[in-house]
């Protein structure tokens, strides 16, 4: 009886349960990505404006097939615009991605960057007030390096109009969705803006503009 009892209460505590809890969690999960995903269709990013607010572009960017081979994403936008009135430029890229249960996920640009030869001085995050959006967006900060090179990077992960700066939360997130709507779509989006003479302070505040001017027209080629 006493043994009994033993083998109760263990399966009456809190590792039991939280273990209980865990599987039960990954096979729901698993489950709910193994059936037919529902997402919603995305419009091209090749339609993605030429012009919004003061910025223009200035440059169409190529990736290259080895690239795409190893980003496998489902579409890709890679352009330079340029704002006259204070001569800032900026790069954005975003790799969409329709599904990741089999192996198509965004890569965490503070992984590809070193890899790049760009080496981080300063990481964190920001908070960017968007016209039109009740919260903040919260996403990642870094200052590059490369040679006498630096750049400022902005970037999170953008899933169901859902801003995630947290590559962690972003995994709770891709679980929680395939099990609560079957999708497991996602989107990084990443912005570059070189810092000039006058620093990262300025070129910071650039790049906060720059999204500021384009999230809302995003918004409408991402699905939510």
């Amino acid at each position: 009886m006493a043994g009994n009892s033993g083998r109760l209460g263990f399966l009456r505590s809190k590792y039991a349960l939280a273990a209980t809890f865990v599987l039960a969690a990954q096979a729901a999960g698993f489950h709910a990505i193994s059936r037919r995903e529902n997402v919603p269709l995305a419009r091209p990013l090749a339609e993605f404006p030429l012009q919004f607010g003061d910025w223009r572009m200035a440059e169409q960017g190529v990736v290259e097939k080895e690239v795409m081979d190893v980003l496998k994403a489902d579409d890709v936008l890679n352009r330079t615009y340029y704002d006259p009135a204070t001569g800032r430029a900026a790069n954005l890229f975003v790799a969409y991605f329709k599904s990741q249960r089999a192996g198509q996920a965004p890569h965490s640009p503070k992984n590809c960057l070193p890899g790049s030869g760009w080496a981080p001085s300063e990481s964190g995050t920001v908070s960017i007030a968007v016209p039109g959006r009740a919260a903040p967006l919260e996403v990642n900060r870094y200052v590059v390096s490369k040679g006498e090179n630096q750049s400022v990077v902005l970037y999170w992960y953008q899933s169901r109009d859902r801003v995630i700066a947290s590559e962690y939360l972003a995994k709770f997130y891709l679980v929680a969705d395939a099990i609560r709507y079957n999708r497991t779509d996602t989107s990084l989006v990443r912005v570059v803006v070189p810092v000039g003479p006058d620093g990262a302070g300025p070129a910071t505040r650039a790049a906060e503009q720059f999204v500021r001017a384009f999230f809302m027209p995003l918004r409408k080629f991402l699905p939510s």
